[in-house]
């Protein structure tokens, strides 16, 4: 039986029109990978839920992933991040789940005909950590263990005698798997959520390691034509990391990639301004290229910061001084 993520037995509370069976339980099915993480951020989106309708009660449903099953093989080796979302995809396209909850780093930069995106619940921590050593105290040589191509061209940038191997799985197999190497690059959030602590860690900064789009937040899709699911999922969009997600997505799609593009982007506000800071290796071997763009628009700072990027005589910008979003 799937994990029932949040309940009330209260049948007098007001629920969401159209998002719940009328004859039926009252149960919101959430399509999630089976991993512990994956888990945890359906279980996040329950009580949000749960706490902006009372009376609803949402059912995790566990999918395993092509992305999950062939833990060991690179991603650019079988379809990149897509292969974590598409069965969850059509798990809600099928009517087996109503919503599916993502890591918004794992999504394409396109959505699927017949879903959307409904809601990006409030962002948490963006950074990556090197687990198992300090950047600075590692040795000349040292070997990192990452599966990002993104990590490792800026890990590369700024300590050109690393070197690199590969590592994949969910968080704990990859925190079993640290040892074996001098450090590993993990999302810091990831690590947070599951109160891991390893003994040594650093939080890398966003201009030292610029995040993958998306990172740290959550992305919750439904069926598209379902206006009432939309209108009831709306009720735990926050807005500001919506924004920001949304022009770091503008990016990855300008750019025509996913994750196996060495690429990354992270959206801050400033007032009322996007502030989006981007990297890109345009080709193996290529100078890294990092801009900064700030605009009131989210849509053009991230159609902006790829035409930067990608221009033959892309530079560093002078540096933008960004809040937090």
């Amino acid at each position: 039986m799937s994990p029932v993520l949040s309940a009330s037995s209260s049948t007098s509370e007001r629920l969401s029109a159209g998002a719940l069976r009328r004859d039926g339980p009252r149960r919101l099915r959430l399509a999630t990978r089976s991993s512990p993480l994956a888990l945890w951020q359906a279980a996040a989106v329950g009580r949000l839920l749960a706490q902006a309708h009372p009376g609803l009660v949402t059912e995790a449903v566990p999918i395993t992933t092509d992305g999950d099953r062939l833990a060991t093989v690179p991603l650019a080796e079988i379809g990149g991040k897509g292969v974590f979302v598409s069965a969850l995809q059509a798990a809600v396209l099928e009517g087996r789940a109503e919503a599916a909850v993502h890591s918004a780093k794992d999504l394409p930069s396109q959505t699927p005909e017949g879903l959307c995106l409904a809601a990006v619940p409030r962002r948490s921590e963006v950074r990556d950590a090197l687990v198992g050593a300090r950047l600075a105290d590692l040795a000349e040589g040292a070997v990192v263990a990452t599966g990002s191509a993104r990590r490792r061209v800026q890990l590369a940038d700024r300590r050109p005698d690393l070197r690199f191997a590969d590592l994949r799985g969910n968080i704990d197999t990859r925190l079993a798997k640290a040892s074996d190497f001098d450090a590993a690059v993990m999302a810091l959030v990831a690590l947070e959520r599951l109160n891991r602590r390893p003994a040594v860690l650093e939080a890398l900064n966003v201009e030292l390691m610029v995040p993958q789009v998306g990172q740290g937040a959550l992305a919750v899709e439904c069926r598209a034509e379902d206006h009432a699911l939309r209108r009831c999922l709306a009720a735990i969009e926050d807005p500001p990391s919506r924004r920001c997600v949304d022009a770091e997505r503008v990016f990855l799609a300008a750019l025509g990639g996913d994750c196996t593009v060495p690429a990354g982007a992270h959206a801050n506000l400033v007032g009322e301004a996007v502030v989006l800071r981007g990297v890109l290796a345009p080709a193996a071997g290529a100078p890294l290229r990092r801009a900064v763009v700030r605009t009131g628009d989210g849509t053009q700072a991230g159609r902006e910061l790829a035409e930067l990027l990608l221009g033959s005589s892309a530079v560093q910008p002078p540096a933008v001084r960004a809040g937090n979003a």
